[in-house]
């Protein structure tokens, strides 16, 4: 016999359904589209029991992206847990992308909020302070393509070129090339530059 979840356990199981369905609803109907009702609908779920975890919908689309971004820098965290060259973390990172990519979802919530964030000040504040610190932390991951003392480029930098690329609604047009395929070339071509830019100074300090 399954052992009965605890209270928190699961609190924590609705929870997450919730946020879940929240993905898809928000991606299929936009953020004027999605209402409560069918959100808790479609995780299974009371309304009762959406306001039990949640108290609007802005707050579960925030906790959702929140989530989202997390989920990334986690992924490629693993991603590149054993790499330890440049030229094979480029080929994670690109792996690492092209997983992202198959989830059509997240572009779509960014646009999303974007369209939100240009009507409420409170709510570009905080999508700002929320994609600043994910491009820094996925940025610092990063870092290891170029060459020690690359200051030209930063985390903040680089983590914004990946993943903007990475969640480009414009790639979901294309088949080729794919964010992965626009990835590697910016990457590779940073790594390049920064190369170049190191043997120059090597070389005046001769």
């Amino acid at each position: 016999m399954a052992a009965r979840m605890s209270r928190e356990e699961s609190k924590a199981l609705t929870r997450e359904k919730l946020i879940a369905s929240a993905r898809n609803v928000f991606a299929r109907l936009g953020m004027a589209g999605a209402s409560i009702d069918r959100i808790a609908e479609e995780a299974g779920f009371s309304k009762g029991a959406f306001y039990s975890n949640f108290e609007s919908k802005e707050e579960i689309f925030f906790e959702l992206l929140e989530e989202v971004a997390k989920e990334d820098s986690r992924a490629l965290a693993q991603a590149l847990e054993s790499v330890s060259d440049p030229e094979s973390a480029i080929k994670a990172i690109c792996d690492w992308a092209r997983a992202k990519t198959r989830d059509p979802n997240v572009p779509l919530l960014l646009l999303e909020l974007a369209r939100k964030a240009r009507s409420d000040e409170a709510v570009g504040k905080r999508h700002r302070q929320l994609f600043h610190e994910q491009w820094i932390a996925v940025g610092k991951l990063a870092m290891r393509i170029l060459p020690e003392g690359s200051e030209r480029i930063t985390p903040l930098m680089l983590g914004g070129l990946i993943l903007e690329l990475t969640y480009s609604n414009a790639t979901l047009l294309h088949d080729s090339p794919t964010s992965s395929d626009l990835i590697a070339a910016a990457l590779h071509g940073l790594r390049d530059g920064a190369l170049w830019h190191a043997t120059q100074t090597d070389s005046q300090d001769e």
